[in-house]
C-alpha cells in the first residue's frame, strides 16, 4: 500500500472504513477547498498558521460510515472527536502539506492544536492550527500548501483564501494558484514524472502564498 493509500486509510479508520490497495497514479484521489490563515504575535514574528479544509463529498461519506449519532444525518463535533483526532495525527507523516520560508530559510512546525471536524452540507471541514516550533518573521515569507506526490488536491477558495491575522498594517500578500503562471514548473514536472521519479510531482501543483514586510 502506497503512503498516501496508508494515509487514507488512516483518516477512515476511526469510522471503521477500510481501503483497498491499489496503485497510486498522477492524479488525485481526494479533493479539499482550503482556506487558511498566517498568525502574527505583535512583534511582527509568524506563530502559527490555522487551516480549514473541506473534503469532497465522496471521501466524506465513506469517512463518517460506521460513526454513531444522537440525531440521524447530524454529526457533532463530539461526535467527530476520534476522526478528528485520526486526522491530525495522521498528517504528520506528510508535515500536514504545510511548507514554510522566511527569506529562503524552512521553518518548522508543531503538532497541530485546536484541531475538530465539522459537518455542513454532506462535507466535512478539518479546523486546525500549526503552531511555528520558533517564531519566525523575514522581508519576505513564502507559505506552501500542496501533496507532493499528488494524491491529494488542494484548491483554495475563490472568496478569502488566504487571511493575515494580526500582521504588520504594511505587510503585502501575493497569492499564486497552482494554473497561475505554472507552465514551466508543470513542464519539468511532468517529465520528472514520466523519467519514473514522482517523489514530488505535486509541487506543480502548489498553491503559494507570499507576504512581503518592509
Amino acid at each position: 500500500m502506497t503512503s498516501r493509500l496508508r494515509w487514507i486509510s488512516g483518516l477512515l479508520a476511526a469510522a471503521g472504513v477500510a481501503l483497498g490497495a491499489v496503485a497510486a497514479e498522477a492524479h488525485p484521489h481526494v479533493w479539499i477547498k482550503a482556506r487558511s490563515e498566517l498568525i502574527y504575535a505583535p512583534d511582527g514574528s509568524i506563530t502559527g498558521v490555522r487551516h480549514a479544509w473541506t473534503f469532497d463529498d465522496m471521501f466524506s461519506t465513506y469517512a463518517l460510515q460506521g460513526i454513531e449519532t444522537k440525531v440521524k444525518g447530524t454529526f457533532s463535533r463530539e461526535e467527530l472527536a476520534p476522526l478528528a483526532q485520526t486526522n491530525v495525527e495522521s498528517l504528520k507523516e506528510y508535515a500536514y502539506f504545510t511548507f514554510a520560508k522566511a527569506d529562503g530559510k524552512k521553518e518548522r512546525f508543531l503538532e497541530p492544536v485546536d484541531y475538530f471536524l465539522d459537518y455542513s452540507d454532506a462535507a466535512l471541514t478539518l479546523h486546525f492550527t500549526l503552531p511555528a516550533k520558533t517564531p519566525f518573521k523575514g522581508r519576505q515569507v513564502a507559505l506552501e500548501v500542496f501533496d507532493p506526490e499528488f494524491f491529494i488536491d488542494f484548491t483554495y477558495a475563490d472568496k478569502d483564501p488566504i487571511r493575515l491575522v494580526g500582521a504588520p498594517a504594511d505587510c503585502r500578500i501575493a497569492f499564486q494558484r497552482p494554473n497561475d503562471g505554472a507552465a514551466g514548473a508543470q513542464k519539468i514536472g511532468e517529465q520528472n514524472f514520466l523519467n519514473g521519479d514522482n517523489s514530488n510531482y505535486g509541487a506543480m501543483f502548489a498553491n503559494k502564498v507570499t507576504v512581503e514586510c518592509p
